[in-house]
C-alpha cells in the first residue's frame, strides 16, 4: 500500500506559552464528566435502569460527542473563524444548557413518560444532542489551533488529549468522593456550570488579548528546507481509529462488570474505575506527545511500528486483567488494585494520538481531517458499548468476550505491522505473541473461579465454587452450595420458602396476613429467587400478582428448584422483564391492593431510584383504597423515615416497612388462622403436630412490639409504629431522587 505524503509547511515562530490552553483544556474536561455522571443518573431515574435504557443513553451520549467532533473540524477549518473564541463560546453554552438541564429533563419525563425503547433512543438523543455536540466540538477546534503553533498532529493531539482527559479523571474522583454524596445532582450540575463559564469567559479574554497580533504570529513563516511527512490512506486511519475506541470501550463495559461484582454494586465504583480508566488514557496520551515530538515527527514505519505494539500490548493487558483482579483478591481488596486499569487504558489509549500523527500531516487541515478520525473513534466506541454491553455478552460469557477482543486486537496490530513494512523477522515474532496469547486464551483456565474469588476468598480457597453461574447483558447471578443467591456481587436471598428453617427472614412475608385481609391484586417489584412470590401466590386470598423483574436470568434458576419451580407455571403470576419505576411509569392506570418490594440494599447503585421520595409519590398513585406498599429498607434510618413522612401511617415490621393512606393494623388473630391454614403447593406450611412448627408460627404471630423502646438489637425481629418512627429518627434526611440517599455516602 502506497503512503501519501505532504509537504510539512515552514515551521512559525512561535512566541509565548503554549501551556495556558493546556490548563483550559485540563479544566474544560472536568464538568464535560461531571455533567455525563449526573445526566446520566437522571435520565436513569426518568427512563429506568433496565439494560436498554443504560445501552441508549450511553450509546446516545457517545454519538453525540462524535457528531461535535464533526462540527467542530469543520468550524476549525472556515476561513475567518478565530478558535479560541469559538471554544470559549462553546464553553459558556454548554454552562448555560448545564445551569438549566435538569429542569429540562425532568420537564420532558412528564411528556415521555412510559416510552418504549426507541421513543426512549430518540428522546435522549434529541435531550443530549446541544450539550454532546458543543463538547465534541472542542477537542478539533483547539488541535487546529495548536498544530499551526507546532507543526506536528500527534503532539498536538496527544497533549490535548491528554490534560483534558485527566481533567475528566479528576472529575470522576471529585464525583465519587466528594461532590454527588454532599452536593447531590444539582449542586454538582451548578459546580461544572461554574467551570464551563470560568473556562470559557478566560478563553475568550486571552483571545481579546493576543487581538490580530497573536493571528499574524502564527502565520508568520521560518522556512526549515521543505520537509515531507508521510501518512497512511486516511480511510485506513478512521477505519483503525473506529477499532481501537470498540476495544477500548468493550473492555471498559467488561472491567465494570468484574469490579461493580467484587464491589456489590457500589455507586462511587463506576466513578472510580472511569477515574482510573481516564488517566491510564491521559498518560497514554502524555507519552506519545513525547514520542511524537521526538523519535515519531517524519518517521512512518516507526510510528506504526510503535501503534502496533501498544494495541496488542493494550489488548494483552486488557484480556489478563480480569484473571489478575480475581487472583489478587485472594489477597488484597479489589480497590487496590484499580491501577491494573490505569496500565490496561494507558497502552490502548495511546493508539489514538498515533493512529492520527500516521494518518494526518501538519500542512492539511488538522482540525478537520482530526475530526473525522475523531468521529471514527467514538462511533467505535458507541458500537463497542452497544454490541458487547447489550449483545454479546446475552450470549457469551466474560472470558468468551474478552477472549473475542483479543483476537480483534491481534487483528489491528497485525494490520499496523504490515503497513509498516516491517522485517519478516519482526512479522514473525509479531505473529509469535499473537500464538501465544490466543493459546493461554483458549484454554480458559485463567477465567476460571474467577467470580468466586472476587466475591469470598475464604470459600474458595476451601475449595468451594458457585453451583449455578448466569452471565447475560443485565449482569452476574450466581447461587451458592447452601443455595444462598447473589446478584450482582452481593447477597441476594435464599431458595426457601420455610418459615420453620428460616434462613432468608422469610417470616415477613407471611406476615403479611396480618396486615391486609385480602391482597386479591398484587404487585411485586423485584423477584430474585421467587421465594417470597411464591409465598405470596399461594394466599388463597390473591387473585393475580404481576413481577416486574430487572434481569431474566433469575428465571432458569428458579424452574430448577423445586420449591419455587411451580411459580412459573401459576397461572395467578404475570412476569414481566423491565425496571420497576419506568414500569410504573409506563402504566398510570393500574392499580394494586399490595405492593411488596423485597429491596437490595439502600448503599448499592440506583437503589435509591426505590426509596425516594418522588418514587413513594408515585407508588401512591398506584395504590388502591386501603392499599398497602410493603418494602425492605434494609435498616436504613433514611428510608425508615421518608417512608414514614410521606404516608400518614406506617408499620414497621423488621426492616420492611408497610405504609398506606388507611390505618394499619398488626391482627394477630387473623394471621394465626390464616398461617394455620397456609399451603405451598398443596402441603401445609405448619405442620401442627410437629412443636418445632407450632414454636415458629406462634413466634410470627407473637411479633413484639418495640414502639417506644430502643429497638436497636431488636429491630430484626419486631414491630414499630410510625408514631415511634419518627420520633427515634428525628434529624436524619428524607431520600431525594436528587441526594440519593446513602449510594455515594
Amino acid at each position: 500500500m502506497t503512503a501519501a505524503t505532504s509537504v510539512l509547511p515552514e515551521k512559525p515562530r512561535v512566541q509565548g506559552r503554549i501551556w495556558p490552553y493546556f490548563l483550559l483544556f485540563f479544566v474544560s474536561g472536568v464538568p464535560a464528566l461531571l455533567y455525563q455522571t449526573v445526566w446520566q443518573r437522571a435520565l436513569f431515574t426518568i427512563y429506568g435502569v433496565n439494560v436498554e435504557s443504560v445501552t441508549v443513553i450511553v450509546t446516545v451520549f457517545m454519538l453525540g460527542l462524535g457528531l461535535g467532533s464533526l462540527a467542530g473540524g469543520r468550524l476549525s477549518a472556515m476561513r475567518g473563524v478565530a478558535a479560541l473564541r469559538a471554544f470559549g463560546a462553546i464553553e459558556t453554552s454548554i454552562g448555560l444548557f448545564g445551569l438549566c438541564s435538569l429542569p429540562i429533563f425532568h420537564w420532558a419525563a412528564e411528556f415521555t413518560a412510559g416510552a418504549s425503547t426507541a421513543a426512549t433512543g430518540a428522546i435522549t438523543f434529541v435531550l443530549l444532542l446541544i450539550p454532546t455536540l458543543l463538547m465534541g466540538s472542542t477537542l478539533p477546534l483547539l488541535v487546529a489551533y495548536l498544530v499551526k503553533r507546532t507543526n506536528n498532529v500527534g503532539q498536538s493531539v496527544g497533549s490535548l488529549y491528554s490534560v483534558n482527559t485527566f481533567g475528566s479523571g479528576f472529575a470522576c474522583v471529585l464525583a465519587a468522593h466528594f461532590l454527588m454524596r454532599n452536593l447531590g445532582e444539582s449542586g454538582s450540575v451548578r459546580f461544572a456550570a461554574v467551570l464551563n463559564f470560568l473556562v470559557g469567559l478566560t478563553a475568550l479574554l486571552v483571545r481579546a488579548r493576543d487581538g490580530d497580533q497573536g493571528r499574524e504570529q502564527i502565520k508568520e513563516p521560518v522556512s526549515e528546507g521543505g520537509q515531507t511527512h508521510k501518512t497512511i490512506p486516511f480511510v485506513v486511519g478512521m477505519l483503525l481509529a473506529g477499532c481501537t475506541g470498540f476495544i477500548a470501550l468493550a473492555y471498559e463495559i467488561i472491567w465494570y462488570r468484574l469490579y461493580s461484582f467484587a464491589s456489590g454494586g457500589q455507586a462511587p465504583c463506576f466513578a472510580n474505575l472511569l477515574a482510573y480508566y481516564l488517566f491510564g488514557v491521559a498518560y497514554g496520551a502524555l507519552a506519545v506527545h513525547d514520542e511524537c515530538k521526538r523519535k515519531l515527527k517524519n518517521d512512518l514505519g516507526r510510528t506504526l511500528r510503535a501503534g502496533a505494539m501498544v494495541v496488542l500490548a493494550g489488548s494483552f493487558a486488557a484480556y489478563l486483567l480480569g484473571p489478575t483482579l480475581a487472583f489478587s483478591a485472594l489477597h488484597i481488596s479489589y480497590e487496590y488494585m484499580y491501577g491494573l486499569v490505569t496500565i490496561a487504558s494507558a497502552l490502548l489509549g495511546a493508539a489514538f494520538p498515533i493512529l492520527s500523527h500516521a494518518a494526518i500531516g501538519p500542512a492539511e487541515e488538522a482540525g478537520k481531517k482530526l475530526s473525522y478520525l475523531y468521529l471514527s473513534n467514538i462511533v467505535g466506541s458507541a458500537l463497542g458499548s452497544f454490541l458487547v454491553g447489550f449483545v454479546a455478552l446475552d450470549y457469551w460469557s466474560t472470558r468468551e468476550t474478552s477472549f473475542g477482543l483479543l483476537l480483534l486486537g491481534g487483528s489491528i496490530a497485525a494490520t499496523l505491522a504490515w503497513l509498516a513494512n516491517p522485517k519478516p523477522s519482526r512479522i514473525g515474532a509479531l505473529c509469535a505473541c499473537a500464538a501465544i496469547i490466543a493459546a493461554a486464551a483458549a484454554s480458559g483456565k485463567l477465567y476460571s473461579g474467577m467470580y468466586e474469588r472476587l466475591l469470598f476468598k475464604d470459600v474458595y480457597r476451601a475449595g468451594t465454587h458457585f453451583v449455578d453461574l448466569v452471565e447475560n447483558r443485565s449482569g452476574v447471578i450466581a447461587v451458592g452450595a447452601a443455595e444462598t443467591v447473589y446478584g450482582g456481587g452481593v447477597y441476594d436471598g435464599h431458595f426457601n420458602v420455610d418459615p420453620v428453617h428460616d434462613t432468608n427472614s422469610i417470616f415477613r412475608c407471611y406476615a403479611i396476613p396480618a396486615i391486609h385481609a385480602r391482597p386479591k391484586e398484587a404487585l411485586i417489584i423485584g423477584l430474585s429467587s421467587g421465594s417470597w412470590a411464591q409465598v405470596l401466590v399461594n394466599d388463597p386470598q390473591v387473585e393475580s400478582i404481576t413481577v416486574v423483574e430487572i434481569n431474566p436470568g433469575y428465571l432458569p434458576l428458579i424452574r430448577e428448584r423445586s420449591s419455587v419451580a411451580s411459580l412459573l407455571e401459576n397461572p395467578k403470576i404475570h412476569i414481566v422483564i423491565d425496571d420497576g419505576r419506568r414500569w410504573l411509569v409506563a402504566h398510570p392506570d393500574r392499580r394494586f391492593d399490595f405492593i411488596l418490594m423485597n429491596t437490595t440494599y439502600n448503599w448499592r447503585a440506583n437503589v435509591s431510584n426505590l426509596l425516594s421520595v418522588e418514587f413513594l409519590h408515585l407508588i401512591r398513585k398506584h395504590l388502591k383504597a386501603g392499599g398497602i406498599h410493603y418494602y425492605n429498607t434494609t435498616d436504613s434510618g433514611e428510608a425508615l423515615l421518608t417512608g414514614a413522612t410521606i404516608f400518614p401511617y406506617a408499620l414497621r415490621i423488621g426492616n420492611f416497612l408497610a405504609l398506606s393512606d388507611s390505618p394499619i393494623e398488626y391482627n394477630r388473630e387473623q394471621l394465626r388462622s390464616a398461617l394455620v391454614n397456609y399451603r405451598i403447593d398443596g402441603r401445609p406450611v405448619f405442620d401442627l403436630s410437629n412443636p418445632a412448627d407450632r414454636a415458629a408460627l406462634d413466634r410470627i404471630v407473637s411479633l413484639p412490639d418495640l414502639t417506644g423502646a430502643d429497638p436497636k438489637y431488636e429491630m430484626g425481629f419486631s414491630m414499630e409504629r410510625r408514631e415511634g418512627l419518627l420520633q427515634r429518627l428525628q434529624g436524619k434526611r428524607l431520600i431525594t431522587d436528587d441526594n440519593m440517599g446513602t449510594e455515594w455516602r
